[in-house]
């Protein structure tokens, strides 16, 4: 029998198989499919972005607070409270009164306090020559002052139905419930403002110590 002619179908099936397999030189094998990427799997807020959101400053009177700046509220958060507040215009009348009591460094010493801080147009309510003789006495001028100032860093939810001990000696009272919320008959007007060492609720009213 002719041998070649039974080397044809051997050499036929071959490269049948090569061709199958992807194999030889020269031969160009088409990139396999790319699979499809998973889609995103949806996202649900964590914990601590959950923790952030509750902890944002709240009140009419924050729009009033610098967007940007050492004023701001990112920028009080870096600093220690007396600091923090001589950096934000709202409260410049209250950093002339700690000034003059000697109290910045205490306040900025302090570890953990709450500050419940009067605007400008709280001490505006007082009258001139009232507020001139509090800044002349530096001994009722302290006492007003450590009057708004609490051991700890206050919770919103601490201010639903509170009553705290000032630095002062005396008590305060706290109401309100949300976004809403009084100290004695001043009402937040900005509050969960955090800073360095503290935490301070913007007020409306000068608080007066009943003694």
């Amino acid at each position: 029998m002719n041998t070649r002619l039974l080397a044809l179908p051997i050499l036929a099936v071959a490269v049948s198989l090569t061709a199958a397999c992807g194999g030889g030189a020269g031969t160009s094998t088409a990139p396999a499919a790319a699979s499809p990427a998973p889609a995103p799997a949806t996202q649900t807020p964590t914990a601590s972005a959950t923790a952030s959101d509750a902890a944002m400053p709240f009140g009419a009177a924050c729009s009033a607070v610098p967007a940007s700046g050492k004023g701001s509220f990112a920028g009080m958060a870096e600093d220690p409270v007396a600091t923090a507040a001589s950096n934000n215009p709202v409260l410049s009348t209250l950093v002339t009164a700690v000034k003059k009591a000697g109290l910045v460094d205490t306040l900025n010493a302090a570890d953990g306090v709450t500050v419940f801080a009067p605007t400008n147009d709280a001490f505006a309510k007082i009258p001139k020559k009232t507020l001139d003789k509090v800044l002349a006495d530096k001994k009722t001028l302290t006492d007003i002052l450590t009057y708004h100032v609490v051991q700890g860093r206050k919770t919103p939810a601490d201010l639903d139905d509170g009553s705290f001990a000032t630095l002062q000696g005396g008590k305060v009272t706290t109401t309100g419930s949300g976004e809403d919320y009084k100290v004695g008959d001043a009402a937040v007007v900005c509050g969960n403002v955090t800073t360095r060492n503290a935490t301070v609720y913007i007020i409306d009213t000068v608080l007066m110590p009943k003694n």
